[in-house]
């Protein structure tokens, strides 16, 4: 994949889905960190106004309160941008393939194609005699941290536990 080799005894797992961004965290995020900032700005601003009651230096302080109402407004349109970069992020049908380390790639292209892919690995897996040689470019995604990778594992209680529900 791109340039990395994998060894087919080192695949542990293959499989297709589709990499859906975290729109969900990412509005949550952006409104935390947003009531958060403007929450500073308002309690500095009270302090200020209060400040202003008991003191000679009103002109320091509202230069200062008007410092960090500048700093509020940078830090939102800051959350802004971020928010805006995973909104408009794309979904990726993606292959992954996972090695018994904590290594995963991910490849995108045509679903027929991954799919067919999917079966060639595993079959070449099951066969050691069979030989596999297919050459695919790997998915470039701005930041992994915006994405939902794999299945979510939920499990209640006791040992031994199997099965999974996919989030």
């Amino acid at each position: 994949m791109g340039g990395a080799v994998y060894p087919l005894q080192n695949v542990a797992r293959v499989y297709t889905f589709v990499l859906h961004p975290r729109r969900k965290e990412a509005t949550l995020a952006f409104l935390k960190r947003s009531v958060f900032a403007l929450l500073t700005g308002l309690g500095f601003t009270l302090f200020a106004g209060t400040a202003n009651l008991f003191s000679r230096e009103r002109e320091t302080l509202e230069g200062l309160t008007q410092f960090v109402w500048i700093a509020v407004a940078a830090a939102v349109l800051y959350f802004i941008v971020d928010w805006l970069r995973v909104m408009s992020a794309s979904s990726h049908f993606v292959l992954a393939v996972e090695s018994n380390g904590q290594s995963t790639a991910l490849v995108t292209g045509e679903t027929g194609h991954l799919n067919r892919l999917v079966h060639q690995i595993a079959h070449a897996i099951e066969n050691p005699d069979a030989e596999l040689r297919v050459r695919v470019e790997r998915l470039t995604i701005s930041n992994p941290r915006n994405y939902y990778f794999g299945d979510a594992v939920n499990m209640y209680g006791g040992s031994n536990n199997v099965g999974m529900t996919a989030a």
